[in-house]
């Protein structure tokens, strides 16, 4: 699964850095598994809601996850230096996308993982199709590039 996405260049990449907390660490010594699907949470709002509104433009709002997958390389343990959720757009289409991620530092990955993403009507409760804005947006972080 994750060994054939594609890795796309750093300007096609969103960063999210964050720092392991006590609480991420399991009776074993290493972030819990479900720990990590919380990291790529934390980094899907930092790419469609925060980042753009500190650039001024509108968030991506309503969707939803149809699908993870992931794929644990090997352990993370406890750290105080950073560790980073890189994450990227491999497929864009009308109503969905699938995102692609790498949980690493600068020397291992972690985690590399991917998710199916759903543009969703929440007031309607259905699926949707994403606006000509949040394709635009979306698409910056498209690899390869189309």
């Amino acid at each position: 699964m994750a060994d054939t996405v594609p890795v796309p260049a750093a300007e096609r990449r969103h960063v999210h850095e964050f720092h392991i907390r006590f609480g991420d660490i399991d009776s074993q010594g290493h972030v819990n598994n479900v720990r990590f699907l919380g990291y790529l949470e934390d980094a899907r709002l930092e790419m469609f809601h925060s980042d753009p509104v500190r650039k001024g433009e509108p968030p991506v709002r309503g969707m939803v996850i149809a699908r993870h997958g992931i794929d644990y390389r090997r352990p993370l343990l406890f750290t105080v230096d950073p560790v980073r959720v890189e994450t990227w757009v491999t497929r864009l289409g009308a109503a969905s996308f699938e995102l692609a991620y790498e949980v690493r530092d600068d020397e291992q990955v972690y985690v590399t993982a991917t998710s199916a993403v759903v543009a969703y009507d929440v007031e309607a409760a259905r699926p949707r199709r994403f606006t000509v804005q949040e394709r635009e947006y979306i698409g910056r972080y498209l690899y390869p590039a189309t």
